[in-house]
C-alpha cells in the first residue's frame, strides 16, 4: 500500500480534544482513547500541501469559495456516488451539528415532533429538545444481526402529525448502508405525509467493500424536492479541526430559507482554509480513501476476530459503513455506570458508553477502529482482560 495507517503518530501535546482531554474527561491520562470519530491518521498529502501554500500567503484576510470548489463536490459525488448535483444547490455551514441545528429551527415549530431513529449520534436529541421540540422516537428493530427500520411505528408518528425526519444514512453508531429499497419506502411514507427530511449523511464516503451508499436524494426528483442533506469532507480525510461542512438541497424554498438563516447569524463566510482542503481531498484524495477503507476494512476484521476468540460474550455488529464498531455488551450484567468503571478504571480504554445514543444503545459500546492496528490491539486486550471476570 502507498499509504501507511499503521504508522504510530504521538498526539498527545497537540490540542487533542481526543489525546489531551483524557485525565479531564476520564480521570486517567494514561488511558486509550478510542471513542470521538476523528482518526489518528495524516490527512492525504495533496491536502497538506494545499493547506501549506494557504498558510505561505502570509494575509489571512476574508475569503469567498470559487466555482473550482463546488466543481470538486459535485464532481465527487458524480463519481462515488452517481448523484449529480448541481453547483447551485450547495452551500456551505460551519458543521453537521450546526446544520442539523438550524434545520430543526427552520421547517419545525417550538413543540412539534421531530422524528430521529436510535440508537442514534447523540446530538440528534440535543438539537431537538434545546429547540424546544419534542423527540419521536422511531427505535431501529434488530434482525439477523443488524439494523432495520420499523416503517409501521414510523407511519404512525408520521400519521400522528410528525413532520420533520433527521436520517443517519449511513447509520451511527450501527454502520448500517440502507439499501435502496429501504430508502424508497421511507421516502414513500414522507412524501405520503408531507414529511421534510434531513439526510446526515457525513459517513457516506466510508461504506465498506460489498456495500455501497445511496444519497436518499438521488432516489427522485420528489425525493429530493423534500431533503436537505447534511454533508462534510471531514470523517472521510479526518478534517474535524476546520469546521466545515455543507448542505445539499435542490429544492429553492429550503435553500432560500436555510441562507437567509446562515446570513442572520453571520455564518455564511468561507473560512480561510476550507475551500482549498476540500477540493485538494475531493481532486486528488481518492486513492487515499480506498487504501483507508482497506486499512479499516482489515481492522473490522480484526476486531471481530480477536472478540470472538477472547470475550465471545459479546456480541459485535459488523458494519457496513463507518469506522466505528457497535459491540453490545449486555452479557457483562453492567449498567452504564458498571461500563464507566470497567472502560476507565480497570481496563484503561475509552470507548463511548451506548445509552447516550438513546436508552435503546444501553448495555452496548461504540469502539473508533481509525487508528493503527497496534493501539487497536492494545485497547482490545486490555478491555477483554478487564472484562473477563464479569463474564457469568
Amino acid at each position: 500500500m502507498k499509504y501507511d495507517f499503521n504508522r504510530i503518530i504521538d498526539r498527545r501535546n497537540t490540542r487533542s480534544y481526543k489525546w489531551d482531554q483524557t485525565e479531564k474527561l476520564f480521570g486517567d491520562k494514561e488511558i486509550l482513547p478510542l471513542w470521538v470519530a476523528d482518526m489518528d491518521f495524516e490527512s492525504p498529502p495533496a491536502v497538506q500541501e494545499a493547506i501549506l501554500r494557504r498558510i505561505q500567503e502570509g494575509i489571512y484576510g476574508y475569503s469567498v469559495a470559487n466555482d473550482s470548489y463546488k466543481e470538486a463536490i459535485a464532481g465527487w459525488y458524480r463519481r462515488r456516488h452517481d448523484w449529480e448535483i448541481q453547483k447551485e444547490w450547495i452551500m456551505d455551514s460551519p458543521g453537521i451539528v450546526t446544520s442539523l441545528s438550524l434545520s430543526v429551527e427552520l421547517f419545525s415549530k417550538p413543540g412539534d415532533q421531530v422524528i430521529l431513529q436510535p440508537p442514534v449520534y447523540y446530538p440528534f436529541y440535543d438539537v431537538i429538545r434545546m429547540n424546544d421540540r419534542k423527540v419521536a422516537v422511531n427505535p431501529l428493530k434488530l434482525e439477523e444481526g443488524h439494523y432495520v427500520m420499523d416503517y409501521a411505528q414510523l407511519e404512525e408518528l408520521m400519521a400522528g402529525g410528525a413532520r420533520l425526519l433527521l436520517l443517519c444514512s449511513p447509520h451511527n453508531p450501527g454502520g448500517r448502508v440502507w439499501e435502496r429499497e429501504e430508502l424508497l419506502r421511507l421516502g414513500e411514507l414522507c412524501l405520503r405525509y408531507g414529511v421534510t427530511v434531513i439526510s446526515d449523511e457525513i459517513h457516506c464516503d466510508l461504506a465498506m467493500p460489498g456495500h455501497k451508499h445511496i444519497p436518499f436524494a438521488s432516489l427522485s426528483a420528489e425525493l429530493s424536492d423534500i431533503t436537505l442533506t447534511t454533508l462534510a469532507a471531514t470523517k472521510t480525510f479526518n478534517l474535524p479541526g476546520l469546521q466545515t461542512s455543507y448542505i445539499v438541497t435542490s429544492n429553492p424554498d429550503l435553500k432560500r430559507k436555510f441562507e437567509y438563516k446562515l446570513k442572520a447569524l453571520s455564518l455564511h463566510m468561507s473560512a480561510f482554509f476550507t475551500p482549498e482542503a476540500v477540493e485538494a481531498a475531493y481532486n486528488e484524495g481518492g486513492e487515499w480513501l480506498d487504501e483507508l477503507i482497506q486499512h479499516i476494512s482489515g481492522n473490522v476484521e480484526y476486531a471481530l476476530d480477536y472478540l470472538g476468540e477472547h470475550l465471545p460474550q459479546v456480541k459485535p455488529m459488523r458494519p457496513e459503513a463507518t469506522y466505528l464498531l457497535w459491540i453490545d455488551c449486555r452479557a457483562l450484567g453492567l449498567d452504564a455506570a458498571g461500563l464507566k468503571q470497567l472502560m476507565y478504571r480497570e481496563a484503561k480504554v475509552a470507548f463511548n458508553e451506548g445509552s447516550v445514543f438513546g436508552t435503546e444503545g444501553q448495555g452496548h459500546l461504540r469502539i473508533n477502529l481509525a487508528c493503527p492496528r497496534a493501539i487497536l490491539a492494545e485497547a482490545l486486550e486490555r478491555f477483554s482482560t478487564a472484562a473477563a471476570p464479569y463474564v457469568k
